[in-house]
């Protein structure tokens, strides 16, 4: 089995990443619309049909605000915890409602989907690890600090989103006023470029293929600013920016029985990473 994987969009302004396989995928968060994402999906040749289920780490709305169109229009499995949903004044068919266990795999088809808790300011929230094919791919991002949940679960993924929210120098000199600043940086804020390649550094599996730097402040950060602090410790990883404006191209992860797998949408390996210096 193997892996296709892509970020819809990756910011401030909506979060949404795919992750399937041949016969099945999911959604980590819908924070775009509807529309925006079937549109997105429809560009990369990925059909909306082989979504099986929506995992939605927290309420906040660059996370959730697309979820109830698209669960309801294509009657989509919603995993959810209970206090996320009520927090989120979510209405999506009571059928679509599921909940979720931490370190509890939920299974859809031939993907398992892993949830742990992480440290942000929202009522109850998680990150998530895929796996199929011996590929895990993991999901990290709006982590105030990261706590041994994350650090354990990063330290087995072949492929991560990872979070890399803000320049200290650029958040410290810009215009968001002083409280902002604190909440952004606090302990249950995100991650800076230099934590995020702290944490890289530190717990970086030796398979790692792929990093995809996710989840830009259009305000704080700059993709040519994260890439550089990067390039100097990637080694045999490939270091991309998940783009807050538009898709990032398929990014293909061949598994076990590649044979068995017959590709109808365009795949990319990866790249240089000037390449992708995209915002």
């Amino acid at each position: 089995m193997s892996l296709f994987i892509t970020s819809l969009n990756s910011g401030s302004n909506g979060n949404c990443y795919y992750i399937g396989n041949a016969d099945e995928a999911v959604l980590i968060d819908a924070g775009i619309s509807c529309r925006e994402t079937e549109k997105r999906m429809k560009r990369l040749e990925l059909d909306i049909k082989k979504v099986k289920a929506i995992f939605i780490s927290h309420e906040h709305g660059d996370h959730i605000c697309g979820v109830e169109t698209l669960a309801n229009k294509h009657q989509l499995p919603v995993y959810i915890t209970p206090a996320t949903l009520t927090n989120g004044r979510l209405r999506i068919s009571q059928h679509l409602v599921h909940s979720f266990t931490t370190y509890q795999p939920v299974q859809i088809g031939a993907l398992s989907v892993l949830a742990f808790p992480k440290l942000h300011d929202a009522i109850d929230p998680h990150s998530f690890v895929v796996s199929g094919g011996g590929i895990n791919v993991g999901v990290f991002t709006d982590i105030g600090t990261p706590c041994k949940h994350v650090t354990d679960n990063f330290s087995k993924c072949h492929i991560a989103f990872l979070e890399a929210n803000y320049d200290e120098d650029m958040l410290q000199n810009g215009r968001y006023p002083v409280h902002l600043k604190r909440r952004i940086s606090g302990d249950n804020g995100h991650l800076s470029n230099r934590q995020a390649l702290d944490l890289f550094i530190q717990y970086r599996s030796e398979f790692m293929t792929m990093l995809y730097l996710s989840h830009l402040s259009k305000d704080n950060n700059a993709p040519h600013l994260a890439l550089e602090m990067f390039a100097p410790h990637a080694g045999d990883t490939d270091v991309v920016v998940a783009s807050r404006y538009k898709e990032t191209p398929v990014y293909y992860e061949p598994g076990i029985d590649l044979e068995d797998v017959t590709v109808k949408h365009p795949v990319v390996k990866p790249v240089q990473m000037s390449l992708f210096a995209l915002g």
